[in-house]
């Protein structure tokens, strides 16, 4: 934007290095320049000034595909004015000598243009193709398509305009489009997911079966060797036993054995014992028989009263005394 000063009779105007200024004083062509500055007087003089900078024009589009669906395509132009003179003829740049602003709004016209112009090449370009091969091309055919038309646009180089760049940033679906899209890729992920759940949980439930067998078949070994183990001891108590009956069975034996032999011995001592005594008392029977009585008498009173400190109570009867003292008068 120019920058003017008002003086009396006079004014003053200094422009910017990136502004293209057109001086015109009766109608002709004065002056002409980038970042011109010098004094003019309002009253013969009109001023256009044309941007030459790289202008970036943003864009936004809704276009459909030839399946009818409807697609977003953003990105942003780049332009620049070559020809400042021939655009000032088809475009008003003139601007306010009191302010230095435009009279008009020139740049909108121009990005307008600019922006038609891209978006019929959009449509073009879309429209041969459905959006599943559009989405998958990307957005180098849509960039390409767009600047190939608007370097060859005959519009834009009559208005002497330079298209320097185009990017285009993302093509994209509606939200509800780009879900159906989505949907059979969430779909075929979703059953991968599950048969690789599935498939996990197979083999989980074959480890755990496998675990299993194995603890049976552990639990079979242990009651087939608490079986044989059992039989063990049952057959050593049974063979406990039996030797503990059969030892009872000879220690018993023995026991009778010693018991009869003891028996034996004992009578045989008593037989051998009473034998003798039963000789001695006949022995003594016949010496006693052979003896006259007055000696057995003398004897039985020796005997007597070598007995006769053992003796507690004696009993003297006259059947007693009556033979001795019969034998003491003779």
């Amino acid at each position: 934007m120019a920058e003017i000063k008002r003086y009396p009779f006079i004014r003053h105007l200094r422009a910017e290095p990136t502004n293209h200024v057109l001086g015109y004083r009766n109608g002709t062509l004065r002056r002409e320049g980038a970042g011109q500055a010098f004094w003019f007087r309002a009253i013969n003089t009109a001023i256009a000034e044309v941007p030459i900078d790289d202008r970036e024009l943003p864009f936004l589009f809704h276009v459909r595909s030839t399946d009818f669906q409807e697609l977003i395509v953003q990105g942003v132009i780049t332009f620049r004015v070559v020809d400042p003179q021939r655009v000032a003829r088809r475009i008003d740049f003139a601007v306010d000598l009191n302010t230095g602003r435009w009279t008009q709004t020139p740049l909108e016209q121009l990005a307008g243009l600019v922006m038609q112009l891209a978006q019929q090449f959009v449509i073009d370009e879309l429209v041969k193709r459905d959006v599943r091969q559009i989405l998958a091309d990307g957005v180098a055919p849509i960039r390409a398509h767009i600047a190939a038309g608007l370097a060859a646009e005959v519009a834009l180089q009559e208005l002497g305009i330079e298209v320097v760049a185009v990017r285009v940033a993302a093509v994209a679906p509606t939200a509800e489009l780009e879900k159906a899209l989505q949907q059979p890729t969430r779909e075929a992920i979703q059953q991968d997911a599950d048969q690789a759940t599935f498939q996990r949980r197979a083999q989980a439930v074959q480890k755990e079966r496998a675990i299993a067998e194995n603890e049976l078949q552990n639990r079979i070994e242990l009651a087939r060797r608490e079986e044989e183990l059992v039989g063990r001891e049952g057959a050593n108590q049974r063979k406990r036993a039996e030797e503990q009956a059969a030892a009872a069975m000879v220690e018993a034996t023995a026991a009778d054995e010693r018991h009869a032999l003891a028996a034996a011995r004992k009578a045989t001592t008593i037989d051998a014992v009473q034998g003798a005594q039963l000789r001695i008392d006949a022995e003594r029977a016949k010496v006693d028989a052979a003896m006259p009585p007055d000696v057995l008498l003398a004897l039985a009173l020796r005997e007597l009263a070598e007995n006769l400190g053992k003796i507690e109570h004696l009993t003297i009867t006259p059947d007693m005394l009556t033979p001795v003292l019969a034998k003491l008068n003779r």
